[in-house]
């Protein structure tokens, strides 16, 4: 058995064109033959096919893909009753993707929001549903010709309820590090905050064509996540309304207790960033000043104290003893007397 292409059958689904080719899988646009309607079909490569652990993956994947029902989220279609391999059936849509529509720099604020909007009522949805997509970028973004947003790609997403699987453990920090947390950089899973701060990076780049956190590897993006606070949209855009500022400062604060709670929270903001409050940059910067972890630094000054105290108590009796000395001569010793020229 092979990798499909174009113009193979697939389980009676006539494949026309790659639509997209990642490190697991290639997604095809195909027809249905029965039907007429076009499709989408993920298929994993060969090497992944025969993997137990990816196998089962794949198959979460799509269990969870078919009872998720949410506007802004890519449908999922009932497979055959007798599959020849592994893949998975998608609406077909019809569009371009975020990361192809940003290519032509930042976009007006009113169609930032908009998508912003859209793509966080299909994440309260998921939440709400204990899915966490942890994969939120603009490649995984489509819209339609009229502008819908529908959100896809539930590749490596986290069911809450689910048991963990050996393939999401090998890296707790799985996604696309412009958009991670800090803590995901960290090495640390988080919760479904990390999708409302994939979500706000996004914002920020379809407001500025920048992003917040950019240049250097791995290590230096991470240390900067860490230790820094991402330039304000307004550096970029002056014109640019405080309220939604403050809403792009707020979901990409790398102090998780700043970020939203929720993306009910957050929509609630996106559905009128003129009521939001302008948000204090200088505090939030001071805030993000890095602190020293006061356990480890009283420990040092009670041992920095212990040592003082010990080394003025030798002090005092050497001193002491020298005192004796030079003022009470040892019992049979003749008397010292100051030395006299000859």
């Amino acid at each position: 058995m092979r990798d499909p292409g174009v113009g193979d059958v697939l389980d009676g689904h006539r494949i026309e064109a790659l639509l997209a080719r990642g490190g697991m899988a290639s997604v095809f646009r195909a027809v249905d033959e029965a039907s007429g309607d076009p499709v989408a079909l993920k298929v994993p490569h060969m090497q992944y096919e025969a993997d137990v652990v990816f196998y089962e993956r794949f198959r979460r994947e799509e269990e969870m893909a078919l009872r998720l029902d949410h506007p802004n989220l890519v449908r999922a279609r009932p497979p055959p009753r007798e599959k020849t391999r592994v893949y998975l059936i998608m609406e077909y849509v019809d569009g371009v993707s975020l990361a192809e529509l940003l290519g032509g720099g930042p976009l007006p604020p009113a169609q930032a929001v908009e998508i912003a909007r859209q793509s966080c009522d299909a994440l309260a949805y998921l939440h709400a549903h204990g899915v966490v997509h942890r994969d939120v970028k603009p490649g995984n973004v489509l819209l339609t010709r009229e502008g819908h947003v529908k959100l896809l790609d539930l590749g490596i997403a986290h069911v809450e309820t689910a048991r963990r699987l050996a393939i999401t453990d090998l890296s707790a920090s799985i996604g696309t590090p412009d958009y991670m947390t800090p803590e995901q950089m960290q090495g640390r899973a988080g919760d479904a905050r990390v999708d409302l701060f994939a979500l706000g990076t996004m914002l920020y780049e379809m407001l500025t064509g920048r992003l917040p956190y950019a240049g250097g590897g791995w290590e230096a993006r991470a240390r900067a996540k860490r230790l820094g606070a991402p330039t304000p949209p307004s550096a970029h855009v002056p014109e640019l309304h405080p309220g939604l500022e403050s809403i792009v400062m707020k979901a990409i604060d790398p102090v998780l207790e700043e970020r939203y709670a929720s993306a009910v929270d957050l929509l609630a903001d996106l559905r009128d960033p003129s009521a939001v409050a302008p948000r204090d940059l200088t505090r939030a910067a001071v805030r993000r000043t890095p602190r020293l972890d006061p356990r480890p630094v009283a420990a040092l000054l009670a041992i920095l104290a212990a040592l003082s105290v010990v080394g003025g108590v030798g002090w005092l009796a050497h001193r002491r003893g020298l005192e004796t000395s030079t003022t009470s001569p040892a019992a049979g010793a003749p008397p010292r007397t100051a030395a006299r020229p000859p």
